[in-house]
């Protein structure tokens, strides 16, 4: 995704619920770069998570260039988008075809 890369990290333990993190590193700008950037994934993730996150894994959202000037409903659409291509993977992973 252009704004972030989401990586996926099942934890193996009971707890269903969904962890989050964001890094956000110096490249990208100074302290008010970088904080309005973990605002905007912050409510990204308050408004797509409940629907879309996998649940007993943790969540690291990294930002990338496009995170200010991307418009807010794309970010929303690719964090789906990206936390349903991480379920597929995962599901694959756990389930793979056999091989005829």
């Amino acid at each position: 995704m252009p704004a972030f890369v989401l990586i996926v990290h099942p934890r193996g333990d009971a707890d269903a619920a969904a962890g989050y993190g964001i890094t956000v590193t110096k490249k990208l700008g100074g302290a008010v770069v970088r904080n309005r950037v973990k605002r905007r994934f912050r409510e990204a993730i308050r408004q797509t998570m409940p629907a879309h996150a996998l649940p007993g894994a943790d969540h690291v959202l990294i930002g990338r260039s496009d995170a200010l000037t991307i418009e807010f409903a794309r970010l929303n659409a690719d964090l789906a988008k990206a936390l349903a291509k991480a379920r597929r993977r995962l599901d694959e992973r756990d389930n793979p075809k056999p091989v005829s």
